[in-house]
């Protein structure tokens, strides 16, 4: 063996089993329960604590290349080694030039190969432009290059990724519902959250709260409605990234109900923050988009983690410099930038607020951290999975370990989050990656820039997997019977 692990408690189900896993040219290759009658090139005591599968946040904005003021591939890659991540999907928007086509794809690859501490994925990208200038074959180029799913907006993202009207995202889910790849959408009304900040800001509002209030919970819900409508009129796979409302979890339980292609994921700030207490404490430094809502949305989403109506969490990473453009003379709640880092903090919150609260099971997070993503995304049983021949990549979580987050003792270029001082109980310890330490709780970040590696989806047949299961979970929300998953 390259590698055993012992005494690792590994997750069966709702249980934890002590045993010691075997890896090899990192891959797993086994478990025993004795180890005495082998020889390895390197043993790690895990010393009873929780290993899962190595976690995933299928939604980052690492900036990189274009925005390298704000974070680089570097940096947010070590943050996200820090909080227990050992792949990210990152978005098409963020970068110089964004995502739209294969040229754009290879410009933003080439840059971040050697700064990676972490494995990664792609999302592709397709715009307003893309489908008013005929331009929707762009898809194709991206799709050879392994990219896992398409990102579209519904409110402005950067001036390189214009914004879909309603008729232009119709016709974006009619050509991508054809290879079978989701379509992930950024699900605000355009017209509400502009003309309420208008109104708001010229009636002279400057409290943070008067952000989440001019993006009502309402712009999300209508917004919510017609994306589930246009997926029943194309067949599309459409997932709404980071849903924050209520209304939302209702209407996506709903649609999953009648068999809409529909999935959905929350942040851990939807699970934990409120606009009210956060936005009046921190102001810009809690401004994101879709904003906080009210800690009815919070227990809302934590049941729908727990039932399956959200299939998983994303971080939304999206960090901001300081200086120009979160705190500087003459910022306001209306014309700071709206985003905050998570990468550090995912992991943490949902052990501690989530497992060790009896929010959600073992086995559901489990699912909600690794497992789901990985088969959404097409990149299972690589990723997400603790079967022999996956990839080698482990969280390791010390269930007791008590901490605060500290926004100043990041990895992160942003020193900033509204999470700060929030205490925590459970923390991961260990990143492990393809069978190798990139993180150590007591040494920091031990791997090398350049290590992670890019992981193209696997096939377009391994989506015909994640869609059976996604009809599964549609009908048997609340059922969790093993084998039926499988």
């Amino acid at each position: 063996m390259d590698l055993i692990l012992k005494n690792a408690n590994i997750p069966q189900g709702d249980r934890q089993v002590l045993t010691n896993i075997l890896v090899n040219e990192g891959k797993i290759v086994g478990y025993t329960n004795d180890i005495s009658f082998l020889n390895a090139a390197k043993v790690i005591d895990i010393q009873g604590n929780l290993v899962v599968p190595g976690c995933i946040d299928p939604h980052t904005h690492f900036m990189d290349p274009g925005f390298t003021h704000r974070e680089t591939f570097a940096t947010g890659s070590r943050s996200a080694a820090a909080g227990g991540l050992t792949t990210i999907i990152d978005m098409p928007c963020c970068s110089k030039p964004s995502v739209r086509d294969g040229d754009s794809f290879n410009k933003k690859i080439g840059p971040i190969r050697d700064q990676a501490y972490i494995d990664y994925c792609f999302w592709g990208g397709m715009t307003g432009e893309d489908a008013r200038e005929g331009w929707i074959d762009n898809i194709y180029p991206q799709i050879d290059q392994g990219v896992v799913a398409f990102k579209v907006y519904m409110t402005p993202s950067v001036p390189t990724f214009p914004k879909v009207s309603d008729a232009e995202m119709l016709e974006i889910f009619k050509n991508v519902a054809k290879t079978g790849l989701p379509i992930g959408v950024h699900a605000e009304n355009y017209d509400i959250c502009t003309f309420n900040s208008k109104k708001l800001e010229k009636e002279g509002r400057l409290d943070g709260p008067a952000w989440a209030e001019a993006r009502s919970s309402l712009a999300e819900k209508v917004a919510i409605e017609l994306i589930l409508s246009f997926a029943e009129a194309t067949d599309a796979r459409v997932h709404v990234v980071h849903m924050s409302t209520k209304e939302g979890v209702e209407l996506v339980k709903a649609a999953k109900k009648r068999g809409v292609k529909v999935t959905a994921e929350t942040c851990p700030h939807y699970l934990v923050l409120n606009a009210q207490d956060s936005m009046s404490e921190r102001g810009s430094y809690a401004k994101i988009a879709p904003p906080l809502r009210g800690k009815e949305d919070n227990e809302s989403h934590w049941q729908a983690l727990a039932d399956g109506t959200i299939d998983f969490v994303g971080t939304d990473h999206a960090p901001y410099e300081i200086d120009t453009e979160k705190d500087y003379p003459g910022a306001t709640i209306w014309n700071t930038f709206p985003g905050i880092p998570g990468v550090e903090t995912m992991v943490p919150i949902l052990v501690s607020e989530g497992l060790n609260k009896g929010r959600i099971s073992l086995s559901r997070f489990v699912e909600v951290t690794s497992r789901n993503a990985a088969i959404h995304y097409g990149i299972y049983p690589k990723k997400g999975s603790m079967e022999i021949g996956s990839d080698a990549d482990f969280t390791v979580i010390d269930l007791e370990k008590e901490y605060v987050i500290d926004e100043q003792k990041t990895e992160s270029m942003a020193k900033y989050n509204p999470l700060h001082g929030m205490k925590l109980k459970g923390k991961p310890v260990q990143t492990i990656i393809r069978g190798s330490v990139v993180f150590e709780e007591d040494k920091g970040i031990v791997g090398e820039a350049g290590y992670g590696e890019y992981v193209p989806r696997q096939s377009i047949q391994r989506l015909e997997r994640t869609l059976k299961y996604e009809k599964y979970e549609a009908v048997n929300v609340k059922t969790k019977d093993p084998v039926a998953q499988q």
